[in-house]
């Protein structure tokens, strides 16, 4: 396929080599296909691409011309729904297939992707003897699909019509509730649909993680984080804060519902439009204005395994970064840390490390709390009140591992734990909290780490922070008046800079948040090379972070402002995004 899209001119010989070594390090159980690499990596002409791989594979092109959009196709497609089980039909529309065309006991489907992998398995459910797959323009599918599927959230359907009936309980007393009066309002359909609908709406917009906060005795706010920012979703009135962290603990295992005055952690699971999605439900009693009440803040993690990322050419890193993490990765042994705050993506840039090195021929070993994600070929440790992180560690050095992931170097025990791993011929991944990464050498030193250890037993520190992109759709240059000079003058940019590059600022639309979508990590890459090691081995008792910054730096290293400066050259945001996720240099 590869030398057909070469001869057609579709791609250059480069790219074909560089798309088939990426598919090569990624796992065969997450493996892409070639056109699929293609074009989420090389941004080659995707229509391009899937219009020579149905030549290739004798797929018949449908809707050709603008017969796609006639009166009669979007009708008959919208008949065959009466064919068609809801659930499949629903299926099909989230993978992009449509049921084209069906004729006695055969159905034709259209789709802009023959060779998705769940396309098989999902025809062998549907009620026709035959079926032929067909070619269709992924633009024309998503038209299509906009007239005949409208994506329903059934749960807030049902809350808009309880909204209207909803009463306001009142109060005779402001003492506290008995559960008895609890029940009676937790058992009103209204909140479970207000929560399941939370849970559906969240992975459907994209969102990290659901705030719901109570105000007052008769009110709660519920926020969505989007884009590493909390946006008002709802505002519910007239229900008990307490009734509705009832609903919540009821639906989450592993928490007790009558506990109110200790922190409590548990998951939710859900199917959600076809994908087995995880929720990590944290809960922790807080104070409210009154007193007398028993308020719980709930913050929701969603974890959708459809985001991990498998391949290290996805995470984005920039190249001085991304050359530092490779040869630290593919060291026999040693310590490869990431540092950053809570939500800065640490976990994501383990789980890339861990499945670049992941084969048959290794034992890889997790230790998480809690565990996010689902590594396949790892084996990950559960703790609990009978597996303790100090009993995982110590059983982990007697189970023969060859790579370890511990989820956090947390104290003095586990650093050293970490340490005798790496010195005894194992490759560890760990993060630890803190701003940059050369102060991750003076925190360690602080635990109770030797010099000499951390300078032996560590790979790299890589310190990591997210940042919202700027909609491609919207974004426009910015004015270069004094203002803009000033604050590009703090960044770090020099006069000739300023005048060189274009900078860009936020607009906002309908396919954007404010004028940002998405998100994109900058990177402080601090490797271990002989210098740095020496420095440190000499310097005993006297760890000097700024030395060892200007070391790396001379060495080629990014600091986090240098690597956002990198990213507003490119366009990619804004010099207010940078300013807020990072410190001067």
């Amino acid at each position: 396929m590869g030398e057909a899209l070469l001869e057609r001119g579709i791609i250059t010989e480069q790219v074909l080599e560089e798309a088939l070594a990426i598919m090569e390090r990624e796992p065969e159980h997450v493996q892409r296909r070639l056109p699929t690499v293609l074009i989420e990596e090389f941004d080659v002409d995707e229509e391009s691409v899937m219009r020579h791989v149905a030549e290739f594979y004798a797929f018949n092109e449908v809707g050709l011309g603008d017969t796609y959009k006639s009166v009669e196709q979007v009708e008959r497609i919208s008949k065959s729904k009466e064919l068609i089980p809801e659930s499949l039909f629903e299926e099909m529309m989230h993978i992009k297939a449509l049921p084209y065309r069906i004729d006695n006991q055969k159905i034709i489907i259209a789709t802009s992707n023959p060779l998705n992998r769940e396309l098989p398995e999902l025809i062998e459910r549907l009620p026709f003897r035959q079926h032929e797959i067909a070619y269709l323009p992924s633009e024309k599918t998503s038209f299509l699909i906009s007239q005949v599927f409208e994506q329903k959230n059934e749960f807030l359907e049902l809350l808009e019509e309880y909204g209207e009936k909803t009463e306001y309980i009142d109060e005779e007393d402001e003492d506290l509730l008995d559960e008895e009066q609890i029940d009676a309002e937790i058992n009103q359909s209204m909140l479970n649909s207000l929560v399941e609908g939370m849970l559906v709406e969240s992975v459907r917009r994209d969102v990290s993680d659901i705030h719901i906060i109570p105000v007052d005795k008769s009110h709660s706010d519920v926020f969505f984080r989007v884009d590493g920012n909390l946006q008002l979703w709802i505002k519910q009135n007239n229900i008990r804060p307490e009734a509705l962290s009832a609903v919540i603990k009821d639906k989450t295992r592993n928490v007790d519902r009558f506990e109110r005055d200790s922190s409590q952690d548990g998951f939710i699971q859900r199917m959600v439009d076809g994908h087995q999605i995880r929720y990590r439900v944290s809960i922790i009693p807080m104070v409210g204005a009154d007193f007398n009440r028993k308020f719980e803040s709930i913050v929701i993690r969603i974890l959708d395994d459809r985001k991990v990322i498998t391949d290290l050419e996805k995470l984005g890193l920039q190249k001085n970064a991304k050359d530092a993490f490779v040869k630290a990765i593919n060291r026999p042994s040693g310590i490869v840390i990431i540092t950053g705050p809570t939500g800065s993506g640490k976990s994501t840039t383990l789980v890339a490390a861990l499945y670049s090195v992941i084969n048959p021929s290794v034992n890889v070993l997790t230790v998480e709390e809690p565990v996010e994600y689902l590594i396949r070929g790892a084996r990950q440790l559960k703790i609990s009140e009978k597996m303790t992180f100090d009993q995982a560690m110590r059983g982990i050095l007697r189970h023969d591992p060859d790579v370890v992931l511990v989820g956090e170097i947390r104290d003095l025990k586990t650093a050293e734990i970490a340490i005798k791993l790496a010195n005894t011929g194992h490759l560890t991944f760990s993060t630890l909290h803190t701003n940059d990464a050369p102060s991750a050498v003076a925190r360690l030193y602080k635990m109770g780490i030797e010099p000499f250890l951390i300078a032996t037993s560590i790979n790299l520190v890589m310190a990591q922070r997210l940042i919202r992109k700027l909609c491609e759709h919207c974004k426009e240059p910015v004015e270069k008046d004094e203002e803009l000079r000033e604050l590009a003058k703090g960044v770090g940019f020099n006069k000739e800079d300023i005048e060189e590059i274009t900078f860009y600022q936020p607009v906002g639309c309908p396919k954007c948040n404010k004028g940002y979508k998405g998100r994109m990590a900058i990177h402080e890459a601090l490797y271990f090379d002989k210098h740095l090691k020496k420095l440190i081995y000499d310097a005993g008792g006297n760890i000097d972070e700024e030395m060892i910054r200007k070391t790396a730096i001379d060495a080629g290293m990014l600091t986090l402002r240098a690597s956002g400066r990198l990213r507003i050259r490119n366009g990619f945001t804004s010099i207010q995004e940078v300013v807020a996720a990072t410190i001067e240099d």
